[in-house]
């Protein structure tokens, strides 16, 4: 088995899109990301009940869990993070628009194992 098929194993299931699985995921996997976890969970209740609607909780709730489905996936997060390296030290259009694409691929398939 090559080192690429090994890393890119999932270190976690994927969770629950539930605050408290999420943050468990979360904790396991990225635990330098629970202050922000927290944080957008928080402003996330407040808007929700600021406007009477659990619009904020379900992007919230999205969001990490696209998060989670990236992070929980060595070889992926590595590659997004040196995608957007790459986007923005980009010197020429192709080579943006190249990094774009393939940092939007990733995050569709993040997405996408969220949801289901």
């Amino acid at each position: 088995m090559t080192e690429q098929a090994v890393t890119d194993r999932p270190l976690i299931p994927m969770p629950a899109l539930t605050p408290a699985a999420l943050r468990a995921a979360v904790a396991q996997i990225a635990p330098a990301h629970l202050p922000a976890f927290v944080e957008h969970l928080d402003r996330a209740a407040e808007q929700s009940a600021e406007q009477s609607t659990i619009a904020p909780l379900r992007a919230f709730l999205q969001w990490w869990g696209e998060f989670v489905a990236v992070q929980r996936r060595p070889a992926r997060a590595a590659r997004l993070r040196e995608l957007e390296a790459l986007a923005e030290a980009a010197g020429d259009r192709e080579t943006l628009d190249k990094a774009v694409a393939e940092i939007q691929d990733i995050l569709a398939a993040a997405r996408r194992e969220a949801a289901a």
